[in-house]
């Protein structure tokens, strides 16, 4: 996200950018926190997740290297409505928010930049809401793993059966019957703790018309994941 800045916008975060660990599990922020920091995640990968008054929780949302978090200070909110964790270990980068404030009217091409993901953002979210209103489980599944798989380096993806079942919101038997489905069609294995993505293209048409959208959208604005 902050790579492709100009030297003078660069220049002008620089003094203000802390480079943070994110280990699995990291906390950006709690739904109903004020927001204290801006992070740009160099790897790894967040999930945005909803989180209702009685503790009902859905993955609403994830985010890696292509975006920032939390996006609603971008629209002026000072509190999230969500909480973002980190779902596979890596890093990134965070700024004060009263810095970022500061610094965006001066920054015309991070602005630009982060109202593309945040727009990228909102058509996910989107096509999750579709997803989960329409698609079986293994489909759901199968665009999940497609969409971590383009926020990531390399084949191995490290997620656990009971992290996806709260990220797709179904029950863990669910997600057990699904991944021997998606494995059994030689498209993932699956291991302890570890998916590996095999046949790539396979499951892209196996996800149909759920994935895909979003991800072109990504592409026109903002170039390769």
């Amino acid at each position: 996200m902050l790579a492709p800045l100009p030297a003078e916008e660069r220049a002008l975060l620089k003094p203000h950018l802390e480079h943070v660990d994110l280990p699995r599990g990291f906390v950006f922020i709690e739904a109903g926190e004020v927001i204290e920091h801006v992070y740009f995640p160099d790897q790894g990968l967040a999930s945005v997740i909803a989180v209702s008054p009685g503790g009902r929780k859905a993955e609403a949302g994830m985010i890696g290297r292509e975006g920032f978090t939390p996006v609603a200070p971008l629209a002026g909110a000072q509190v999230s409505l969500h909480r973002v964790i980190a779902q596979i270990a890596g890093h990134g980068w965070r700024l004060p928010i009263d810095v970022f404030r500061e610094v965006l009217p001066s920054c015309p091409h991070l602005t630009a930049r982060l109202m593309r993901a945040a727009h990228h953002l909102a058509m996910q979210v989107s096509f999750t809401a579709l997803a989960n209103a329409s698609a079986p489980v293994e489909e759901r599944l199968a665009r999940w793993l497609l969409m971590c798989h383009d926020r990531l380096e390399g084949e191995a993806m490290h997620l656990t059966h009971d992290f996806i079942a709260l990220m797709l919101a179904v029950r863990r038997p669910s997600v057990t019957t699904a991944l021997h489905i998606l494995e059994g069609r030689g498209w993932i294995r699956a291991e302890r703790g570890v998916i590996l993505m095999r046949d790539r293209a396979a499951l892209e048409t196996f996800a149909g018309d759920i994935y895909g959208q979003a991800e072109a959208e990504y592409r026109r604005l903002l170039g390769a994941f």
